[in-house]
């Protein structure tokens, strides 16, 4: 049996690692799926039926860990032939851009959880899990909102897009700007995470195994939680279980360098400068303006995460603050990545994560990819 074009019958994929023959798997369905690789995606799956392009064949995920299914479309079937030493030819189906579709898995969400004793009210988050979840990575998500304004409400499709991915995801809510300071703010997102890594187990979810993700105000709590250390560890939790960090679109990663440019730009145009600009909002205080920068706290031997660093490409704030943190997470030789995503804007960024045709999201993937697998 040969496979020359999309019409053939009985196809069987395999793990694309020959060193790993052990990945060798066959359903027998009419439904592919999918399983994560490295950069590339890899479906591992048994087709009675002819995988046609447009057709919206979608299985249900297998295995729970970092599996999405897949919808046959143009852009995404490749064809490729692999003899290997079996009775039968097997083919490798390449996925080059594997992501969830229309069909989704069933989701249990729990809201308004209380992570401090006694909590006030934004002192609270929202668990969303797959049906019959158990030991899956966990999505910490931070929201936006100038440190000011936002809900854990505002997730848009992400927990089902987690949960599709076999993660649970988590959003959270703390204490805003002016009630609190800025390290009460923080300490509340600490806490936060602090109790995700105590309870989740209990739904579904594998302490060991956190991705802190944010927008905005989130990204900069989302970089500084991962880097500065001292806000975990005051609340028992190890830099360990931190498996990777995803800021998106933060300006604040070095405050001092954002706050020069925001003011000499309305210096030199001769505007006043912002009653609550970053220098207010972070304690009108050059010692705490380094202190709440996560290039200052990173160093080798942290056990820092791997990090992707996603922001808007046409903006020069969080573009240079994209840079600069990946710069400096180079140095001291933590995994990076930084994706500049064009045509699009700060809010557009965050709202199409987990949509299929978005370029960020398919970096994303790449990125959780070897992440989500490891143990």
């Amino acid at each position: 049996m040969r496979f020359l074009a999309p019409k053939a019958r009985n196809l069987i994929a395999w793990d694309a690692n020959p060193r790993s023959p052990k990945h060798l798997l066959a359903f027998p369905t009419d439904q592919p799926y999918v399983r994560f690789g490295v950069q590339t995606f890899v479906s591992i799956a048994t087709v009675n039926s002819a995988p046609q392009i447009g057709d919206p064949q979608v299985g249900k995920m297998f295995g729970g860990k970092g599996s999405v299914p897949l919808s046959i479309t143009k852009g995404n079937l490749v064809q490729l032939e692999r003899s290997i030493e079996m009775k039968t030819v097997v083919f490798l189906l390449l996925v080059l851009t594997a992501m969830p579709s229309a069909k989704t898995i069933a989701q249990n969400q729990v809201s308004n959880v209380a992570y401090a004793d006694p909590s006030e009210e934004r002192q609270v988050l929202d668990i969303f899990a797959p049906d019959g979840a158990k030991n899956l990575p966990v999505v910490f998500w931070i929201h936006g909102g100038g440190w000011q304004t936002g809900d854990k409400s505002d997730v848009q499709i992400k927990p089902q897009v987690f949960n599709d991915l076999g993660c649970v995801f988590v959003s959270t809510n703390y204490r805003l700007l002016p009630k609190v300071d800025m390290e009460v703010l923080i300490q509340d997102v600490a806490m936060s995470l602090a109790w995700v890594h105590g309870n989740i187990e209990q739904h579904g979810g594998d302490p060991a195994r956190i991705f802190v993700m944010g927008h905005s105000a989130g990204a900069q709590l989302a970089a500084l939680l991962c880097t500065d250390e001292r806000y975990l560890k005051a609340q028992g939790v190890p830099f360990e279980v931190l498996r990777g960090c995803v800021p998106v679109d933060g300006d604040t990663y070095d405050l001092p360098a954002i706050i020069a440019t925001a003011e000499l730009r309305q210096t030199v145009h001769g505007l006043p400068l912002p009653q609550f600009g970053h220098r207010v909002k972070f304690g009108n205080d050059p010692e705490k303006h380094i202190r709440f920068s996560a290039v200052v706290h990173i160093a080798k031997g942290k056990n820092i995460p791997p990090f992707l660093i996603l922001h808007v490409a046409g903006h020069p704030d969080t573009t240079a603050q994209a840079k600069r943190l990946g710069a400096v997470l180079a140095a001291a030789d933590i995994p990076v990545r930084v994706f500049g995503a064009s045509e699009t804007t700060h809010n557009k960024l965050n709202q199409d994560l987990g949509k299929s045709d978005d370029l960020a999201t398919q970096e994303l993937f790449k990125f959780l990819a070897p992440l989500i697998e490891r143990k």
